[in-house]
């Protein structure tokens, strides 16, 4: 077999299209790969112009590239190759990769293009960025579920830590009102049970002065016991949520007499308690039980925290819109570096020694003055006294 019949053979039988062309742009050769690729038959390519294999806009600019190269030698594809895209005979396009080359043949020149068909590279190419973008959708949602997880994640962490601070704090209080409890019931009980047992005697022999003293111990012990059971009832039904205020227009003169004149049955011997009102009105838009409550359990903590032979001031002033409720003592006081916990519930400062009381007053009072919309400000200072203030503006 002679090299052209060879070389026939090998054109003819290429997978990739090959097509030749002269110097003007017309088409001399094109092997089968080339028409099925492009939909004709041979007879309809050769001799027509190659730009009739071209869409828009390589169909006109074609034959410019040729005649520019023949002028300037400038290679735009030839011996480069590039991507393009072909025109079928049914009108659509296709992609392919051109190669050209430049052949000097029998005194003249040829240009030999070879099609390499990029339909499933492109295929297969869009396919793959197709699932790119899915799988970048996918893993954006799943990033954004991710997130959403971990912040719900954090805030149920943040919801069994606030959870198990507050069951800490519960077990503390429930230790505290224990140890609390099995003291302060105990005591006055113990005094109950002596007084009665020493009566039993002194009835007996008829003496008066000491029956009279161990009724009067029983009576406090009893109204102690009473003090510490209102406690409990006031924190249970504040702790329940269950107190509801009443606001009402009060005479909060005629109610601090009331509170001035009960107290002092209480009060410890030679103790007075001096009650002022300053200004013109003596009614104030108020809660009178909760107000009544707040202002007795300050003025007992007075009575109980100050000696003999004091007085207790407690007083009362209505200013325009406004009403503070103020209680002075010069009792023990409360030491500065413990003023932090004093509202605490079951707190009691280290300097109180035997003075009984259950620490949840001045947490009881400082809730009902919040639940009304007022404010609590307090002064003390060691063997210097304590001086309370609620104030309570009128809307």
């Amino acid at each position: 077999m002679d090299s052209s019949r060879l070389l026939e053979a090998i054109i003819e039988n290429a997978i990739d299209g090959i097509i030749t062309i002269d110097p003007h742009g017309i088409v001399e050769s094109i092997n089968p790969a080339a028409l099925v690729l492009f939909g004709y038959t041979a007879e309809e390519v050769i001799g027509n112009n190659i730009s009739m294999l071209m869409p828009e806009p390589d169909r006109s600019s074609h034959d410019r590239y040729i005649e520019t190269y023949e002028q300037t030698g400038h290679k735009k594809i030839i011996g480069i190759g590039r991507e393009v895209r072909g025109l079928k005979k049914d009108g659509s396009t296709f992609p392919f990769r051109l190669s050209v080359s430049e052949v000097f043949y029998k005194n003249g020149k040829i240009f030999t293009g070879v099609v390499h068909d990029l339909t499933k590279e492109k295929q297969a190419e869009d396919e793959l960025k197709r699932h790119a973008l899915e799988l970048e959708i996918k893993v954006r949602e799943r990033t954004k579920d991710l997130i959403k997880l971990v912040s719900e994640l954090e805030r149920a962490k943040a919801d069994v830590s606030v959870s198990l601070e507050k069951e800490k704090e519960l077990n503390q209080l429930k230790s505290r009102f224990v140890s609390m409890a099995s003291h302060e019931f105990r005591t006055p009980l113990s005094s109950v049970q002596l007084s009665a047992s020493l009566i039993d005697r002194y009835v007996e022999k008829s003496e008066y002065a000491p029956i009279e003293k161990h009724t009067a111990r029983i009576k406090g012990s009893v109204q102690l016991l009473n003090t510490i059971l209102n406690d409990f009832l006031s924190l249970e039904k504040l702790e329940a949520g269950v107190v509801v205020v009443n606001k009402t227009e009060a005479n909060i003169v005629q109610l601090g007499e009331e509170i001035a004149e009960e107290m002092q049955l209480i009060c410890k011997k030679n103790q007075h308690i001096v009650y002022q009102h300053t200004g013109e009105s003596s009614n104030f838009y108020v809660d009178p039980n909760l107000l009544k409550n707040s202002i007795i359990n300050l003025v007992s903590n007075a009575i109980k925290y100050s000696g003999e032979d004091t007085f207790i001031e407690f007083s009362t002033e209505i200013d325009d819109d406004n009403l503070i409720v103020t209680v002075k003592d010069n009792g023990i006081g409360i030491p500065a570096e413990e003023q932090v916990n004093l509202f605490e519930p079951f707190f009691r400062a280290n300097n109180t020694g035997n003075i009984p009381g259950t620490g949840l007053g001045l947490n009881i009072v400082k809730r009902y003055v919040g639940l009304m919309g007022g404010e609590m400000e307090y002064w003390s200072e060691v063997n210097q006294g304590a001086i309370f203030k609620m104030s309570f503006t009128q809307l």
